[in-house]
């Protein structure tokens, strides 16, 4: 991930450092259970922990250094790592073991570490719209379908709706958490033939996984998991930006970005605020998609593996992990300081719309008074029509149609913001976690 989009949390999960520091003491615990088992002395073990090398920069140049000539990265690592514990101790490294007993099981270490931190950014962002819900739920602002008005709802319905979607991404993710925190140390096609399953359940445990049955690989649908949470993240925070965007323009004015002191929006016109933030949220949902179409075609592998998937592994989780980061708190940011213009919502709500928005009311009004459905309806879109070409209120139009016979009380009934907007803590209700 360029450094631009990757917060330095995240990042160092995905580090040389971090990856083979995990891979490290995946090694290590392997020994611990060969001592566990009586196949290795006990002596042999403790040696190799108070021999355990620094995995630092030079520790990771020295194994880019060796793959140079082994032309397998793991294979390089362990020649390292021997070499820096030393023998005879050393040899025990790896003992039964196959390169994705150790890359595999270390890289779902960092993948649960990775979830963990989005697991806590999407709780971040569903508590700030949570907050905003309950701040606005008053506020009444048209709704719109089709981009155009169609009737009044609320800001609190708009913020709450977007925390319930939220709350369903956390539940994703932490179902893909769970999915993901698995390990394998069955050896070269899942068989355990060179190493006992005593082994695996030893190493899994102290790490926090759970061992699972696999062939030489772990199976790649639980890595699409991971990337399908963290695209459905991304979506969601698309979806939401882009609420931003339509109301933030100049024609709408119902809300606006944050805008520091100092801030620009445009190099050339200084009158603009632009939604940037709002605009690369939307564009990089697009670049998390296409990470899971990667992951998915990563899950069919030839027989017990092959490492088509490893190359395009190597790109895609560290990024996808951190670009949902990412996102996740920038969006948190715009959920807290989003700034409403209710005035202007109201203004759009009543003037703007003509009050066409009440049409429907109108509609069942007229039906309530004894009017055939189909004939009420004629009357109204006529009644609407009129008032959209001569830019008439809506109200004076109905007013003034003979074909409207309502009385004063059931238009005033018919015309109650109020009255449309009673259940509006409904929503509000539906969020189960403020309980």
């Amino acid at each position: 991930m360029i450094p631009r989009y990757a917060p330095q949390d995240v990042a160092a999960l995905f580090s040389d450092e971090h990856r083979f520091d995990t891979m490290l003491e995946v090694e290590l615990l392997a020994a611990e259970a060969l001592g566990e088992l009586g196949v290795m002395a006990k002596r042999d073990v403790t040696a190799l922990r108070a021999r355990r090398p620094v995995v630092d920069a030079a520790f990771v140049e020295a194994v880019n250094q060796r793959e140079a000539i082994t032309n397998h990265d793991t294979a390089a690592f362990v020649d390292v790592v021997q070499e820096r514990i030393g023998m005879p101790e050393g040899t025990w490294v790896h003992y039964g073991l196959t390169s994705s007993d150790v890359v595999d099981t270390a890289l779902c270490v960092i993948l649960t570490g990775a979830m963990d931190v989005v697991i806590s950014e999407v709780t971040a962002l569903r508590d700030a719209l949570t907050r905003r819900a309950f701040e606005s739920v008053d506020l009444p602002i048209v709704g719109r379908t089709h981009g155009m008005h169609a009737e009044p709802t609320t800001y609190g319905a708009k913020f709450a709706l977007f925390a319930l979607q939220v709350q369903r991404d956390l539940e994703r993710c932490t179902r893909a958490r769970a999915v993901i925190a698995v390990g394998k140390l069955s050896g070269a096609v899942g068989t355990f033939s060179n190493v006992d399953p005593f082994v695996e359940r030893y190493v899994c445990e102290r790490l926090g996984l759970a061992p699972v049955p696999a062939t030489q690989v772990i199976a790649r649908d639980r890595h699409a998991e991971v990337l399908y949470a963290c695209a459905a993240v991304g979506t969601t925070v698309e979806q939401f930006a882009l609420e931003i965007r339509l109301l933030a323009r100049s024609e709408v004015g119902e809300v606006e970005e944050p805008f520091a002191p100092g801030q620009k929006g445009s190099s050339a016109m200084p009158h603009k605020r632009n939604p940037v933030v709002a605009e690369r949220l939307n564009g990089l949902a697009r670049v998390l998609r296409g990470y899971l179409q990667a992951g998915l075609e990563d899950v069919a592998l030839w027989h017990e593996r092959d490492i088509s998937h490893s190359s395009v592994e190597r790109v895609i989780l560290p990024d996808a992990l951190q670009l949902t980061v990412y996102m996740l708190r920038k969006a948190t940011w715009l959920a807290d300081g989003l700034v409403l213009h209710p005035e202007r919502a109201l203004e759009n709500l009543t003037e703007g719309s003509l009050g066409l928005v009440f049409s429907q009311s109108v509609l069942l009004a007229l039906v309530e008074a004894g009017v055939e459905r189909d004939e009420a309806y004629r009357v109204v879109q006529g009644a609407a029509r009129t008032s959209i070409e001569e830019r008439r209120n809506f109200r004076d139009v109905i007013e003034g149609d003979g074909e409207v016979k309502l009385s004063s009380e059931a238009l005033d009934r018919a015309f109650d913001l109020d009255r449309l907007l009673v259940h509006r803590r409904r929503v509000i209700d539906a969020m189960s976690w403020r309980a």
